[in-house]
């Protein structure tokens, strides 16, 4: 019985020793952190529940059979995080540069489908050369296998991708078909081809940073959702973002201990939007300030930064935040910001949690540019997401809401709640200005009987109040209240039941 043991203990060693020593150094030498020691950082202390420790891969080509790793360069397992259960993959750059294999590729769909039958988020842990050349079409099959799974978990579990070293080719597909992705800043790559294969099918010189660096998904193409120091920092973070969502989409949200009173007042609100209504302020202030502690955990904050998503708490529970940020582009609506909300807005409607939306919107971005890039579709993807969802819907206008940028944003109309306004709400089909030069176009030559037109126009429209009258404004509400009155509507809202007719899926304009 001894010797078995010894046996045991022998070959979980040399498992957990996954590429050798001298790998593990030289990944440690790159900043990086080796696939065990991640999941001991993501998960709570002690509560790792390894699968699949001593699976060898089964290719017999180029030699590989001389050299079969246990483990094959992935380690895959549950544990819990703040007692919650999650289940994770973390592959092991150390193997084989952590190419996927067919048995690579069958430990991750094996904890993907455990997650699914036991509704529990899964964070995949990204670090691979891609997949397995010696392995040809089978490690293909295996990338295929892990992406089917990445689509029925859509929507049914939250899915986590942390990016912490190359990801290329086929490999860039599963994370990209997750909710949410991370990466780290100066290590961690993403692009379906290297700078190589660019350099010559097209002749462009590009480095890996600048092609797939985290600077440039973080900040032009929206591929992932924040970017990271080092891994240490990403793992802190992704931790935190677990504690906002649901396990699985039958599963509320968690509710916190919170330590901060629901009917705080901020007298500071009253004087957050300026007098001139062409001058800027920063709405992440009204967020803040709103939020429970003060604590925001915003997703995609250097991209389409005239609109903001995250997540705030308010006593204690999770709530979506989307709001226009008059300090970039005057918070008008594009391309960019309405893709960036909608897929924040379908998140939160297919894991039940509420959406609080701050609205301050001159409109839709004007210009060839826009217009050529299909703004339209773009824009009613937003418009789409808003009407779809069924979760408790809570709207605030603080100053600007004109034209079909008002109906978007989660107005009345899209099935929106409690819809308030502040009395610096101005509620109409567009600008003073530019509907009095409309209205009495006869009287341009006369710029004194404009401006005098303008100025009847702001006193009539540039209020929130013809929209209360009409009931599309449930109460015009003091700026300092709005915590408590935010916090009181979600409060009614708890067990609001909703359902959209039945149909196999919807056609959202893609």
């Amino acid at each position: 019985m001894t010797g078995i043991l010894e046996e045991l203990e022998r070959r979980r060693a040399a498992a957990r020793l996954g590429g050798g020593q001298r790998r593990i150094d030289a990944q440690h030498a790159k900043g990086k952190l080796t696939a065990r020691e991640r999941i001991e950082l993501l998960l709570d202390e002690g509560s790792f529940e390894e699968f699949d420790m001593f699976v060898t891969h089964r290719c017999a080509e180029f030699g590989m059979e001389a050299d079969r790793p246990a483990g094959d360069g992935v380690v895959t397992g549950w544990g819990t995080i703040n007692g919650r259960m999650v289940y994770v993959f973390s592959q092991d750059f150390t193997v084989f540069g952590g190419s996927l294999s067919e048995t690579h590729a069958g430990k991750i769909c094996k904890i993907m489908d455990m997650a699914m039958q036991n509704g529990a988020p899964v964070i995949g842990l990204n670090d691979s050369g891609g997949a397995r050349i010696q392995e040809g079409v089978a490690s293909l099959a295996g990338y295929a296998e892990v992406f089917q799974r990445n689509i029925m978990a859509s929507g049914v579990v939250p899915q986590i991708s942390v990016i912490m070293g190359p990801c290329a080719g086929g490999a860039v597909y599963s994370p990209a078909m997750t909710d949410f992705i991370f990466m780290v800043r100066g290590s961690s790559y993403m692009f379906v081809t290297g700078p190589d294969v660019v350099r010559t099918v097209t002749n462009e010189v590009v480095t890996a940073e600048e092609l797939g660096g985290a600077a440039t998904h973080t900040g032009k193409s929206s591929v992932a959702d924040g970017a990271f120091e080092n891994d240490v920092e990403a793992l802190i973070e992704t931790r935190r973002l677990v504690d906002f969502l649901p396990l699985n989409n039958r599963d509320k949200p968690p509710a916190r201990p919170f330590f901060d009173d629901p009917n705080r007042v901020d007298e500071s609100l009253d004087t957050l939007v300026p007098d001139n209504p062409n001058a800027p302020y920063d709405m992440k202030e009204l967020v803040l300030k709103v939020a429970d502690e003060g604590d925001f955990y915003e997703i995609q904050k250097d991209f389409a930064r005239n609109i903001i998503t995250g997540f705030i708490r308010l006593e204690g529970r999770s709530i979506g935040v989307v709001a226009n940020q008059p300090m970039v582009l005057a918070g008008c609506l594009d391309i960019d910001s309405s893709r960036k909300a909608a897929r924040f807005v379908r998140f939160c409607d297919a894991f039940e949690v509420p959406v609080l939306t701050f609205v301050d919107v001159p409109g839709f971005l004007p210009g060839t540019g826009q217009e050529y890039g299909g703004v339209i579709k773009h824009g009613a993807k937003l418009l789409f997401a808003y009407g779809e969802a069924t979760v408790p819907k809570v709207t605030v206008i603080t100053r600007k809401a004109y034209g079909g940028a008002y109906d978007v944003m989660a107005s009345k109309h899209l099935r929106g709640d409690f819809n308030y306004a502040w009395p610096t709400a101005e509620i109409a089909v567009m600008g003073a200005r530019g509907a009095t030069e409309i209205l009495y176009r006869s009287e341009l030559g006369n710029p004194e009987k404009i401006a005098e037109r303008t100025r009847d126009y702001e006193d009539r429209f540039a209020n929130p109040f013809i929209a209360a009258e009409k009931g599309f404004i449930d109460e015009v509400i003091m700026p300092h209240s709005t915590r408590r009155r935010v916090a009181r509507a979600f409060a009614a809202l708890r067990h609001k039941r909703l359902a959209n007719p039945w149909k196999k899926h919807d056609n959202i304009p893609l």
